[in-house]
């Protein structure tokens, strides 16, 4: 590795053709000079310098390596900028994954807000429903994790381990909604008792979603016939709407989806899922992270109001 300091020497020795001069531009003696190119040829392994009269020339290897001086001295100074920009919101990237109704509803509005605020900041986006998000934002393939849990669940628990150790930024409680035709004998109802739907065809979703409809239904003393799976909000609207079954879905599904041949009524007991943005615990202090935490903050508050 070749000193910095030596390498300004050489390249003023260079300019100057005399160390000298050097001394004199640099603010040093000229025995200070002469020690610092020692110890850059003992770095080279050569000489770098020769004396041709009263002038200093730089050999072969000295050329080559006052070449490479210029680029290897701007590579701090560049990397300082690139850090300021960063550091001041003038660059960057936030990479986000979120599950497909928090990505049409919550995710899109955080990032227009974050970019209108900041334009040299460039945010990311991927899907994955969770636990899945949780492990990629572990894994180093994102820096925010949009997950839910729903009522019951173990706050610090994911469905592969705990969560406990990230940084969590809780968002909103998003009420489920029992799904049915239009035509359904309970439509009209202006909430829907979840007993009610005991003989019922279930259309379930994610693993996730499913479970905890098998928990719901359980909680009052049935389990749900399921005859289809899909995790596809459209779909399950689809199926509904088709007179195929029922379905539990929650806020943001309907918000990002609904089908007219459907109705979507509250299901007593009330039930919710709870909206949660993860991060790393160092990350949380990236200015980056920081402020598409806000805007998501921002956007969930901004929602009607579900629990």
């Amino acid at each position: 590795m070749f000193d910095s300091r030596h390498l300004r020497v050489l390249r003023e020795v260079a300019r100057t053709g005399s160390y000298s001069a050097a001394a004199r531009e640099l603010g040093y003696t000229q025995p200070a000079i002469s020690q610092q190119m020692r110890a850059l040829e003992r770095a080279a392994g050569t000489p770098l310098v020769v004396r041709v009269g009263r002038r200093m020339r730089l050999t072969e290897a000295g050329e080559v390596l006052n070449r490479h001086a210029a680029t290897i001295l701007s590579a701090p100074a560049s990397a300082e900028e690139e850090v300021a920009a960063i550091a001041g919101l003038r660059a960057g990237r936030v990479r986000v994954i979120a599950f497909p109704s928090g990505s049409s509803t919550l995710v899109p509005a955080a990032i227009a807000k974050v970019t209108r605020r900041h334009p040299g900041l460039r945010v990311e986006f991927a899907e994955a429903e969770p636990p899945e998000s949780v492990e990629r934002l572990r894994e180093g393939d994102c820096d925010i994790a949009l997950a839910f849990s729903y009522d019951g669940d173990d706050p610090d628990q994911d469905a592969e381990g705990a969560v406990a150790d990230l940084a969590a930024v809780p968002l909103c409680a998003d009420r489920l909604y029992a799904v049915l035709p239009a035509g359904h004998r309970l439509a009209r109802r202006r909430r829907i008792r979840l007993a009610d739907l005991a003989g019922e065809r279930w259309i379930a979703g994610c693993p996730r979603c499913r479970g905890h409809l098998v928990q719901a239904c359980a909680a009052v003393g049935f389990t749900p016939a399921i005859t289809f799976s899909t995790d596809d909000v459209a779909v399950v609207q689809g199926l509904v709407a088709a007179d195929l079954g029922v379905a539990l879905l929650p806020g943001l599904a309907l918000d990002s989806v609904h089908h007219s041949g459907v109705v979507a009524r509250p299901v007593e007991p009330p039930s919710v899922r709870r909206i949660t943005a993860y991060t790393l615990p160092d990350l949380a202090a990236v200015r980056s992270i920081a402020v598409t935490l806000d805007s998501l903050r921002e956007v969930a508050a901004e929602l009607p109001s579900r629990a």
